[in-house]
């Protein structure tokens, strides 16, 4: 009888152990898991700001690059087959390049207005307005456009794949 009950407190052991431990250990996982979630969230949201942030600023670059004529700065913000409709036609980033190099630097003014980012992983849409101020002739024609850019990042870089603007009537 002795070796039957060394068995059966044997077995008791293993039952109350895991048991004993796991509600021990349960507190601490959850713990953990809660501080990795907030993390990875915190994370996601530091670099959606910072997505948002260089997206901004390519936005910037690419009216200062138009506004002078620079097409090897548009070049490196387009990508190769990027998608634009301008004036209401698709443009290939060969006929967007080739009408920028021959634009009168001097023509045209573009002031940006306030945009809004929105970042989905490896893509950012960006929607908001500018206004454009065209010389012709000694004459002013001044012209307010919403627009609606596509980013993607892709090689380490974030480049626009897709962008279209319309003229708004205030």
């Amino acid at each position: 009888m002795g070796h039957h009950r060394q068995f059966i407190d044997a077995i008791d052991m293993r039952r109350a152990g895991p048991n004993s431990d796991w509600s021990a250990i349960r507190p601490m996982c959850l713990m953990l898991l809660l501080c990795t979630s907030t993390a990875t969230w915190l994370s996601a949201q530091q670099s959606d700001t910072a997505a948002s942030g260089a997206i901004r600023a390519l936005e910037r670059e690419w009216v200062e690059a138009q506004s002078h004529n620079d097409n090897r700065a548009l070049s490196l913000i387009l990508d190769r087959e990027v998608v634009y409709v301008e004036y209401g036609r698709l443009v290939t980033k060969a006929d967007y390049l080739l009408r920028i190099k021959h634009q009168d630097a001097s023509t045209d003014e573009i002031v940006m207005e306030p945009m809004i980012v929105r970042v989905f992983g490896n893509t950012a849409i960006v929607t908001g307005s500018y206004q454009e101020t065209q010389r012709q002739g000694g004459m002013r024609k001044f012209t307010r456009w919403r627009f609606v850019d596509t980013w993607v990042y892709k090689e380490h870089s974030w480049v626009l794949i897709a962008a279209g603007s319309t003229p708004t009537r205030d």
